[in-house]
């Protein structure tokens, strides 16, 4: 298979489409990098959260954009560990008045790779 940094490569683009959907609000973009079984879930400032994809998505499609907002992009990659072919992701993602760090699950269905779980978590600033 892929060597380790073919992987990082790859798992690295679609981070940064994960980030662009979210930053411009592009369902389509964002579904792309998904799993279509994924669940998204965590907590927001101690309240749980849960959604499926769609669910996920509805919810991006129907907020305005952190681009739209004017916001800065600041979303970035912590950390990536790669196992075969799986993967985990920690990233950072400062959007909407919030902090969020999301930890991605990703594995490699038909030879390429896809977010099959996200935990979020809202990190408020001491």
């Amino acid at each position: 298979m892929n060597s380790f940094s073919t992987n990082a490569a790859l798992i690295t683009t679609l981070l940064m489409n994960y980030f662009n959907g979210i930053y411009t609000g592009d369902v389509t973009l964002l579904k792309s990098v998904f799993h279509p079984q994924a669940l998204v879930a965590g907590d927001i400032n101690g309240m749980p959260y849960f959604k499926t994809l769609d669910q996920y998505l509805d919810g991006v499609k129907n907020r305005k954009s952190p681009q739209e907002l004017g916001e800065e992009f600041k979303m970035k990659i912590i950390s990536l560990e790669i196992i075969n072919n799986t993967a985990i992701a920690k990233t950072q993602v400062p959007i909407l008045g919030f902090n969020y760090y999301d930890q991605l699950s990703l594995v490699i269905v038909d030879t390429k790779w896809v977010i099959v779980n996200k935990l979020l978590t809202n990190v408020k600033d001491k």
